[in-house]
């Protein structure tokens, strides 16, 4: 079953339970699969760009909630957690603390990376190999610390 299958489901039973929050969060995964369908590239959506749209929409909400604490606004920050909760139940496993070290110290090892110079050549490799296990940030954070 496709994402967008697995939406369509989901959001039907939404609707009957009545459940607001994972409308609101469902609506906008189903938005953005459909503007990128008809974004007017032609391009038929896979899975790797259903991983990286659900990835954008849970970034966006978290710079949106970011702004929304430091303003002091918690019925608006209440909301974006919320559907950053409904948007991640369709996203793959994230990777813990432990296991993506331990991946990225393969891929250091595999680059022959040893200063913060080779971060670039160790953030492509990773970028591709963790692409929905593991959040730019947190991939970003262990290299630096790896080479540091």
């Amino acid at each position: 079953m496709s994402l967008e299958q697995k939406i369509t489901t989901d959001l039907k039973a939404a609707m009957k339970a009545k459940d607001q929050v994972a409308l609101r969060g469902i609506r906008a995964i189903k938005a953005a699969i459909l503007l990128a369908k008809t974004d007017g590239s032609g391009k038929e959506i896979t899975e790797d760009m259903e991983i990286k749209i659900l990835q954008k929409l849970v970034k966006q909400r978290k710079d949106s909630l970011d702004i929304y604490q430091k303003q002091n606004r918690e019925d608006l920050a209440a909301k974006e957690r919320e559907e950053i909760e409904v948007i991640e139940r369709y996203l793959p496993e994230q990777l813990g603390e432990e296991e993506l070290t331990a991946i990225l110290k393969g891929i250091i090892d595999q680059v022959g990376a040893t200063s913060m110079r080779d971060m670039g050549k160790v953030m492509g490799m990773a970028s591709k190999q963790l692409a929905g296990k593991a959040d730019g940030k947190a991939i970003s954070a262990v290299v630096k610390r790896l080479l540091g």
